[in-house]
């Protein structure tokens, strides 16, 4: 039996400086939402789950709303909190902060978590959707850098690399047997398909 993740990375999101939880997403995000929809309609979805923040929910409501299934929020699908009081990293300083968070997991921002942190929690979340929905397919609505950390967990190829060359929106199908990842398939999205 094989149970298939389709970790959805959300669409595009303006960073205006509201804070990590309420930030929504742009006009081409949510042209983005659309093309998830479209994306994913037939691959008979069982069961979605999101992060708690806007603009993770935003992308997969559409997808949730067609298929008449509640979104199941969780506060562990996150994205990782960079410093203290969740405010978002600057621009410039972003690749050199990445860089030292995936080249030591343990380092964090203050008040920030560390990879090693942001990683426990949302795989804690993962294995219990995997018991939850065997032989099932569940989208996980989430962000770029907890997806990494999510399928960094059970396959090194997925870092810092891998990470800065995703997209916004992006899909991963990650196939498991028995808890074990057999596989990923990276899903393009209509825009892509287009261009």
């Amino acid at each position: 039996m094989t149970t298939y993740i389709y970790m959805v990375r959300h669409g595009d999101s303006l960073r205006t400086g509201v804070d990590e939880w309420t930030r929504g997403l742009s006009a081409k995000g949510e042209q983005d939402a659309h093309d998830v929809t479209a994306r994913l309609r037939n691959e008979g979805i069982d069961a979605l789950y999101c992060s708690t923040y806007t603009r993770a929910i935003d992308t997969i409501a559409d997808l949730a709303e067609e298929l008449g299934e509640d979104i199941r929020l969780n506060e562990d699908l996150r994205e990782k909190v960079w410093m203290e009081g969740n405010a978002q990293l600057a621009d410039e300083d972003l690749d050199a902060e990445l860089h030292k968070m995936f080249a030591d997991p343990d380092y964090a921002l203050p008040g920030g978590e560390s990879n090693r942190e942001c990683q426990a929690r949302a795989v804690r979340v993962l294995k219990e959707i995997l018991q939850r929905h065997e032989d099932e397919r569940v989208v996980i609505g989430t962000h770029g850098l907890v997806m990494t950390l999510m399928m960094g967990y059970y396959a090194p190829e997925y870092n810092l690399d891998f990470l800065m060359q995703t997209r916004k929106p992006d899909i991963y199908v990650m196939a498991f047997q028995e808890g074990r990842l057999t596989g990923v398939e990276r899903l393009a999205v209509k825009h892509e398909a287009l261009s």
